[in-house]
């Protein structure tokens, strides 16, 4: 998967729009660097995980579960049903670790468009040389 990990972050103005929009969660370290974030979305009337990424040394220590958690309590606030993803099917730290978490997958007559949409936005871009899931958690 290396062309998964060669892929460019997101711009610094990409992240600024999901901030502006209080949909940006970041973890920081003792020095206030940032070491783990999730964005967020609204899609198809819920929340959606754009984004969840921790750094590999910080790794293991429940950041992401946390971040995740966090994206609730937003969800839970703007009074919607759903935390959706999308996600590697195979890839341990993907599903397999958003299963552990509470995340169902979805079969394809259960996605909404905006799901849907994504999927096919990254079958076309080339995600799908790898097995792709969306993924949803009712937010409690």
């Amino acid at each position: 998967m290396a062309a998964i990990a060669d892929d460019e972050p997101l711009t610094v103005t990409e992240l600024a729009l999901f901030q502006a929009r209080g949909c940006a969660l970041v973890f920081a370290d003792r020095m206030d660097e940032p070491v783990a974030y999730l964005l967020l979305e609204r899609l198809d009337g819920n929340a959606h995980v754009e984004q969840l990424s921790v750094h590999p040394s910080h790794a293991r220590q429940g950041l992401g579960s946390s971040l995740l958690d966090a994206a609730e309590e937003w969800a839970r606030a703007e009074g919607l049903e759903w935390l959706t993803l999308t996600t590697f099917r195979e890839v341990p730290w993907n599903a397999p670790y958003y299963r552990r978490l509470g995340f169902q997958e979805l079969a394809g007559h259960e996605l909404d468009d905006g799901l849907r949409g994504i999927l096919e936005w990254e079958a076309m871009v080339g995600l799908d040389r790898w097995p792709r899931v969306a993924m949803r958690r009712r937010v409690g």
